[in-house]
């Protein structure tokens, strides 16, 4: 290509190479070697943001390189040397340095195997999209843009350096990667790559769920989350890695109209990204298990529909069944179990607070909120907020209006009460003491029952506490029956059937 070649003038784009960058590219030329920084850091230069991970490639071997940088480095590693790699830390920077790869199948099962190239451009060819695809001839700073990397970043378009299949087939994940970059950059996909990924969609199965969870998180944490899952709905990408959402999109008819689910849905993941805080807020963006219990929170919808008479149509318990499709799904990308409860858990609660507006809540039934909350509460606030996408303004403002009440609420009963850790009156060690008990099942049932209590009333003094689980206990099988004051040894009674407190 005619301008694949470019000086870089500082006049044309505003940026700084480390010193450290220019002294290592200086080190390979000396010995006689090419060395280009290359991919996500140059295309990062052409947005103004600096990488503390720097890629570089070279047409020098893996122990060529070692030779080279030995010495130099703060330290080094070799685990990737079979992919031609050697990694090294240096003044702060985590450096990858790759010999140049050429483009190799085996021939029995036409899978790309590892081979050394000689070419920068070959190099530049395998990688996954042109603006990904540009590369800094160091240390004189020519830009190498062979595919025309510069032109897309400028047009926000995602295309690849050859063919999409191609791409697609070295590593099929790329077509998430084009979702992600869609989402992080806030960049369109070019057809051809669009059509590409609707074709190959069901190549992502043979992906492993860790490399596709990892993608999944980085494209919900990006700048414009809703583009990114858009895509992947759109093409078809949802149906091996997120089905629960494609879901979503229930078909209406003239006679059954109601909002468009899936529509609202990303909707909801807008707003909510839009709730987060600052670093030093309750929320700080990007909030990954807010964003997904948002895109997640209405995916029981399609398996309760139902259409009552008169064309209403209804969703009973869609958020316990959400939630229960929420767990699975994450437990098949494999998520850790913090991060399931977690996601899990909001979408349970998110319509809880729907009960409030029309009659209030007692004391009580805020306690219980807070509490079933837990430290998610923070996010349950910004999850309810972000649930109300109806253009009717009064029916938003009346909603928005009862949800500040609600936070008042919590304030005042937190003044009051320490709300965070709601716990019984007595402790286990005073349960035990006071009903001469030992460990067991009935002590656990005494403190949920002084639970229920606390919930109920608030604090209780501790002579009320006594008095209300000394009733309570009288009327448990397990309370042993007053002993007769004789000196006749008591007659046999007959076992309880319930033998928990032995």
């Amino acid at each position: 290509m005619a301008h694949a070649h470019h000086k870089i003038d500082s006049n044309t784009v505003d940026f700084q190479v480390d010193p450290v960058v220019l002294e290592l590219g200086q080190r390979f030329v000396d010995a006689g070697h090419e060395l280009s920084l290359v991919g996500g850091p140059v295309r990062d230069l052409f947005l103004g943001r600096t990488s503390p991970d720097l890629d570089f490639t070279t047409d020098a071997s893996p122990d060529q390189t070692v030779a080279l940088i030995k010495k130099w480095a703060d330290n080094f590693w070799e685990i990737g040397r079979a992919f031609g790699t050697i990694g090294m830390r240096k003044a702060g920077f985590q450096i990858e340095i790759t010999t140049y790869r050429a483009e190799a199948y085996d021939p029995e099962s036409r899978k790309p195997v590892v081979a050394f190239g000689t070419s920068l451009t070959d190099d530049l060819l395998r990688r996954d999209f042109t603006i990904n695809a540009m590369a800094l001839r160091l240390p004189s700073l020519e830009l190498i843009d062979p595919f025309g990397g510069v032109r897309d970043l400028s047009a926000s378009v995602l295309a690849t350096p050859g063919s999409p299949e191609d791409s697609f087939s070295d590593d099929p994940l790329r077509m998430m990667r084009a979702a992600r970059f869609a989402s992080q950059l806030g960049i369109s996909v070019h057809d051809d790559v669009r059509l590409a990924m609707t074709q190959m969609a069901e190549r992502i199965k043979i992906i492993s769920a860790e490399r596709v969870r990892d993608e999944l998180v980085k494209l919900i944490c990006g700048a414009n989350p809703r583009v990114g899952v858009d895509l992947l709905v759109d093409t078809g990408l949802a149906e091996f890695v997120l089905p629960e959402v494609s879901a979503l999109r229930l078909e209406s008819d003239e006679h059954h109209r109601h909002k468009d689910v899936y529509q609202h849905s990303l909707q909801v993941l807008e707003q909510a990204a839009a709730l987060e805080t600052d670093a030093d807020g309750a929320v700080p963006a990007p909030d990954f298990v807010l964003r997904f219990a948002a895109l997640m929170h209405d995916v029981g919808k399609p398996a309760t529909r139902r259409f009552e008479p008169g064309g209403a149509v209804s969703f009973r318990h869609h958020d316990m069944v959400g939630s229960k499709l929420t767990a699975k799904r994450m437990k098949t990308l494999r998520f850790d179990n913090d991060t399931i409860k977690a996601v899990a858990r909001l979408v349970e609660l998110h319509m809880r607070f729907y009960g409030y507006g029309d009659a209030g809540w007692s004391d009580s039934a805020v306690r219980r909120y807070v509490t079933d909350a837990g430290p998610l509460l923070e996010r349950l606030h910004r999850l309810t907020r972000s649930d109300v996408t109806t253009r009717n303004q009064r029916k938003a403002e009346r909603l928005a209006f009862a949800y500040d009440d609600l936070e008042d609420r919590i304030a005042v009963l937190r003044e009051q009460e320490s709300l965070d850790a709601v716990r019984p009156d007595l402790d286990g060690a005073k349960i035990m003491a006071l009903l001469n008990l030992k460990p067991g099942p009935v002590v656990g049932r005494a403190y949920k029952y002084l639970l229920e209590e606390r919930m109920e009333h608030g604090p209780l003094q501790p002579d009320d506490a006594q008095a209300r689980l000394l009733a309570w206990w009288a009327e448990q099988p397990e309370a042993a029956p007053p002993v007769p004051e004789t000196d006749e040894p008591p007659a046999a009674v007959e076992p309880s059937p319930n033998e928990e407190s032995k």
